[in-house]
């Protein structure tokens, strides 16, 4: 991900949250917002509870690789607030891959 696509402030993730839909799995919740922008833009969140800092830190590096790896899913013009969930950490690398391309490609289709 590029600086340009991360969203960090405050104010727009918790209009992500709040104003917009979501969907999800056993493994990742993702919040979604419809904005003006032509790109898409990402927010990650780890909560707390996954363990210090070191800990979600790579969770996030993973998340930003996995992101890059399936850009091509998300759709233009939509923000997005990934979070992960508490099964998240039970899966290889390919699994974690493999269910986020499912669940975008599931939400395509049934909309």
């Amino acid at each position: 991900m590029k600086k340009y696509e991360v969203v960090k402030q405050n104010s727009l993730f918790n209009e992500i949250i709040h104003k917009g839909n979501f969907f999800y799995n056993n493994y990742y919740k993702i919040f979604y917002l419809k904005k003006d922008t032509y790109k898409p833009h990402f927010g990650i969140a780890v909560s707390k509870k996954w363990g210090n800092a070191v800990t979600r830190n790579k969770i996030k590096r993973q998340l930003r690789n996995i992101i890059d790896l399936n850009k091509s899913l998300f759709k233009n013009n939509t923000d997005y607030i990934i979070m992960i969930k508490k099964d998240y950490n039970s899966l290889s690398f390919e699994e974690k891959v493999n269910e986020l391309g499912n669940l975008l490609r599931k939400e395509d289709n049934e909309k």
